[in-house]
């Protein structure tokens, strides 16, 4: 999902203000991890997940990897802090 930059900008904004629901630390992703992250994001419009000191990764990498493994737009990432939204789901109708 490609956001413009007016839409990032604005979701950015709306991320300032939200803190961190998920600390990624020495174990780096582990499948519990997206796990989590992908329930968060069905039940959440934007999320925020922090990296940790210890985290040996890239947190530029982090991001990119969470966004494919959870079909989520990576909004920013800025320092050790990523923000997220979950990409938009047809329901279907039966």
């Amino acid at each position: 999902m490609n956001l413009s930059s007016k839409q990032r900008a604005y979701l950015s904004s709306l991320a300032s203000t939200i803190n961190p629901i998920f600390n990624i630390g020495k174990a780096s992703l582990t499948p519990e991890i997206i796990e989590a992250l992908d329930a968060a994001l069905e039940k959440r419009e934007l999320i925020k997940v922090a990296v940790l000191k210890n985290c040996i990764d890239d947190p530029r990498e982090i991001a990119s990897v969470i966004g494919e493994r959870t079909h989520s737009a990576v909004v920013k990432v800025i320092g050790k802090k990523n923000d997220f939204l979950p990409s938009c789901k047809e329901k279907s109708k039966d």
